[in-house]
């Protein structure tokens, strides 16, 4: 429990808050993600969270939460809970089902992957607010040229591959991206790779593929900045 120094006499103390007033972010009506943090509940201590709502093959890009640990709770349908361990070198996959849990320790680079319709998932974090650095950030913010310099890549090929993602994606796919003969093309823009997602389970790797649900636009006010 945080030190408090909260006045619980003054008449701007919350104790309740409801979280459909708070959405972080929304692609369509059945991926979204509703937000609590110290900013909407001022008693709060060392706890925040995030209200997560996914449909088949949706997936909460990969990132990491620099200051919190996040514990991934299963209400409602399925989901692959990924991560890599940065001791061991290993990429890591968790499937959990109603009442089942996987732990992200601070600072790991996880995502979540939703492998049934109607998938509710809670993200408890031990922190008043966590902050969230994602991939689609890191990949479009980042010049083309200083990821072929440094793993010695082909530059226009890196620059053509990372061209679509011109925005913080937080829920994937993009609404505009499409399967077409083995690849996912978006509006005009260049191919992405194979949409067939992978995950390990139970010992063996399984394959899937998904059709991407319709998006719509981001209306959230910035996760680890204050949301």
């Amino acid at each position: 429990m945080a030190v408090s120094y909260m006045d619980f006499t003054s008449p701007s103390v919350r104790f309740t808050f409801d979280l459909n007033n708070n959405q972080f972010f929304k692609k369509d009506n059945r991926n979204y993600i509703n937000a609590l943090s110290v900013n909407q509940l001022n008693t709060l201590g060392n706890v925040s969270l995030l209200d997560i709502f996914l449909s088949t093959g949706n997936v909460v890009e990969p990132h990491i939460h620099q200051n919190a640990s996040e514990l991934v709770y299963c209400i409602s349908g399925a989901a692959i809970v990924s991560l890599i361990n940065p001791f061991t070198k290993e990429l890591r996959n968790f499937p959990i089902q109603p009442g089942q849990v996987a732990n992200v320790p601070q600072g790991w680079w996880h995502y979540e992957m939703a492998t049934a319709d109607n998938t509710h998932l809670l993200a408890i974090f031990d922190a008043p607010i966590p902050e969230f650095i994602p991939a689609s950030d890191m990949l479009r913010l980042t010049p083309a040229n200083v990821f072929a310099h440094t793993y010695c890549l082909n530059e226009a090929k890196v620059k053509d591959t990372l061209a679509p993602i011109t925005n913080t994606v937080v829920i994937g796919p993009p609404s505009d991206c499409a399967p077409e003969q083995g690849h996912n093309k978006r509006a005009a823009a260049p191919a992405y790779p194979n949409q067939a997602h992978y995950y390990q389970g139970q010992g063996h790797v399984q394959r899937q593929t998904f059709a991407p649900p319709q998006q719509q636009p981001y209306i959230g006010n910035g996760w680890g900045y204050g949301y």
